[in-house]
C-alpha cells in the first residue's frame, strides 16, 4: 500500500458555544481555497492524492474539514444542516480566508450547498460528487437507500450518542484489519467502486482516512443520517451561486435520477454524468472536477436594492 504523506497543516479551529472543529490543509498556504467536504462515513483527509498533487502544481489551497463527531471536531447535532455554515464563516475566518469554492461527495454534497445558499458573498461556485438530495421539504424525491435512515429517522435521534460509541468501539477493534476490511468492503460494489478502491493509492487514502478520523469519535454519520431526513434550513431555490454536479449514471448509493431531480431545481446548475461510474466515480475524476471549479468567479456580491421614493 502506497504511504500517505500528512498534511501540509493540521488542527482544529474554535466555533460556536465553545466547540471546535478540525481541519487538515494540502496545498499552497496562500492559494486560492477549496473547502472539500467528505462523505458519510468520512473525514478531513478524504481527499484524493491527484487532488491534493494538482493543488500544489497550480497554486491552490485545499482543506478538508471534520464534521463535528469525527476527528478533533467536537461532538455536536445542528438543528438542520444550513446551521452549520455559521462554524463555517468562523473557520474561513480562522484561515484568512474571504471566498472560497466548495467540493462535497455524498454526504458532503447537502454541505458545501448550505455554503452556497448562506454565504453567497464568500462562496464562487459549489461542486457536488454523488450528493445527497433532500427527504423532505419541496425538493424531496424519492428512492434510493436513503429511505431506510428516513424510516430509521425516530430511532436514530434517539439512539445515535450510544450508537455513536458502539461504532467507535468496533473500528477500533478492526483498525489492524482496516486494510482487509476495505477490500471486503470493495469486493461487493459495484464494478466502478471495486475498480476505484483497487487502486493502491485510493485505498491507502482511505485507510488514512478511516484511521486518523475514528480515532477518538464516529458520532459524525449518525448525525448526518439524523439530517439528511430533516428540513435542510435553505431550499435548492436559495442556492444562487454556481453548482457544478457529477454524478455516476450507476451510482448504487445515491441514484443517478437524484442528481437530475435536484440540478434541475437550482438557479444556476449543471450535471454532467461519469458514464459507467457508481458511487465514488466523482473521487476519480478530481482534477477535473477542481480545473472546473476555478473557472467559476470570482463573483461580486449584489447590493440591495433601495426603493427610490414613490416607488
Amino acid at each position: 500500500m502506497s504511504d500517505i504523506a500528512r498534511p501540509a497543516l493540521e488542527g482544529t479551529v474554535a466555533v460556536r458555544d465553545g466547540r471546535r472543529l478540525s481541519f487538515a490543509e494540502y496545498g499552497s498556504p496562500r492559494g486560492a481555497a477549496i473547502i472539500w467536504m467528505h462523505g458519510t462515513p468520512g473525514a478531513r483527509r478524504q481527499i484524493p492524492l491527484e487532488a491534493r498533487r494538482y493543488a500544489a502544481e497550480h497554486g491552490l489551497r485545499i482543506i478538508g474539514v471534520d464534521r463535528p463527531g469525527i476527528g478533533s471536531s467536537t461532538p455536536y447535532l445542528y438543528g438542520s444542516i444550513g446551521d452549520w455554515t455559521g462554524d463555517l464563516e468562523l473557520l474561513l475566518d480562522a484561515l484568512a480566508i474571504d471566498t472560497c469554492r466548495l467540493i462535497g461527495l455524498s454526504g458532503g454534497g447537502p454541505y458545501v450547498l448550505a455554503a452556497g445558499a448562506h454565504l453567497p458573498e464568500r462562496v464562487h461556485g459549489v461542486g457536488v460528487l454523488g450528493g445527497v438530495a433532500p427527504t423532505c421539504g419541496p425538493d424531496a424525491v424519492d428512492g434510493g437507500p436513503i429511505q431506510l435512515a428516513v424510516r430509521l429517522a425516530p430511532l436514530l435521534q434517539v439512539a445515535r450518542v450510544p450508537l455513536g460509541v458502539a461504532l467507535t468501539q468496533t473500528i477500533r477493534l478492526v483498525r489492524p484489519l482496516a486494510g482487509t476490511a476495505l477490500d471486503l468492503y470493495a469486493a461487493v460494489q459495484p464494478a466502478g467502486d471495486k475498480n476505484l478502491l483497487s487502486r493502491p493509492e485510493f485505498k491507502a487514502m482511505f485507510v488514512d482516512d478511516l484511521l486518523n478520523g475514528s480515532r477518538f469519535q464516529t458520532s459524525a454519520p449518525l448525525n448526518d443520517l439524523v439530517l439528511f431526513t430533516r428540513d435542510w434550513g435553505f431550499t435548492a431555490a436559495d442556492v444562487t451561486v454556481p453548482v457544478r454536479w457529477w454524478h455516476g449514471d450507476e451510482d448504487h448509493i445515491v441514484p443517478h435520477r437524484h442528481g437530475e431531480h435536484l440540478v434541475a431545481r437550482l438557479p444556476d446548475a449543471t450535471l454532467t454524468t461519469v458514464d459507467g461510474e457508481s458511487h465514488l466515480g466523482g473521487l476519480g475524476i478530481a482534477e477535473a472536477v477542481i480545473a472546473t471549479l476555478m473557472e467559476l468567479g470570482p463573483r461580486r456580491a449584489q447590493k440591495p436594492r433601495t426603493a427610490r421614493p414613490g416607488h
